[in-house]
């Protein structure tokens, strides 16, 4: 697919790409460059940034859409934002994908093309994990997300933690992350099975650098005891809520 067809079909299917960033100055320029050439629609969220974030952002302003505070709030906050302002913008979709330059603008064509096949679905890439500089501890999180989230849902992803998603914001209505971290992406998964909303995995190209230049805000030991304690409590609704509702919603539909 051609980057001008590209443009064509972001329109046509109202679909605006999404970008939750936080102290990202030394890759959010290229990422947003590369973007450029596949989306005529590009919301950045500054998630209070501190360092200089805010100044390279300022190079785009007549090319992409900022929403900024002040404060750190986390990925969760920031994609409620963003999904927010999307629908305020009169879109149905949003294109979410992470700031720090590790996917890749020339598989948004793949996402282009699930969509056409599947509207109404959640599209989630899936990362390559025999990638030579991938970090052994984001392969664990991964299988440890990937049990919790088939116990949730009775359904099986290979990816649950990319930041790599094409949100259906139309057939999602109200749903929004009520955590505001990075638990939050899980969070949408599971709640989105729960409201038998289609979750389609398509394999996606990814860039991790060497360890020596790799950046990340993610916080181990406190991030890892939230996810643990959000698994817990989705654990508890899904047998209250989560599996009733499912079955309901087969049953009249």
């Amino acid at each position: 697919m051609k980057m001008r067809n590209a443009h064509v079909m972001m329109n046509e299917y109202k679909i605006t790409t999404l970008i939750p960033a936080y102290n990202c100055a030394t890759t959010i320029e290229s990422v947003i460059a590369s973007l450029l050439g596949y989306t005529p629609n590009l919301i950045v969220v500054n998630d209070g940034s501190t360092d200089g974030t805010k100044k390279v952002l300022e190079k785009f302003k007549d090319r992409i859409v900022l929403v900024s505070y002040e404060k750190n709030r986390g990925k969760g906050y920031a994609l409620k934002k963003g999904f927010d302002k999307s629908v305020e913008m009169g879109f149905d979709y949003a294109l979410t994908l992470d700031s720090d330059g590790q996917h890749a603008a020339s598989d948004i064509p793949v996402f282009l093309e699930a969509v056409q096949k599947n509207p109404h679905a959640l599209i989630v890439g899936a990362r390559p994990f025999d990638h030579p500089n991938m970090p052994q501890g984001n392969i664990f999180a991964n299988k440890f997300s990937n049990f919790w989230f088939m116990a949730q849902t009775a359904h099986k992803l290979p990816d649950t933690q990319t930041g790599y998603r094409l949100y259906p914001l139309k057939k999602m209505k109200k749903i929004r992350p009520l955590t505001h971290r990075y638990e939050a992406e899980l969070e949408l998964l599971v709640r989105c099975a729960w409201k038998n909303i289609n979750i389609l995995s398509l394999p996606v190209t990814v860039y991790y650098p060497p360890r020596e230049e790799r950046t990340s805000h993610f916080r181990p030991k406190k991030d890892f005891v939230r996810i643990s304690l959000l698994n817990t409590l989705l654990c508890i609704l899904a047998v209250v809520y989560g599996y009733p509702s499912i079955l309901i919603r087969k049953l009249f539909s």
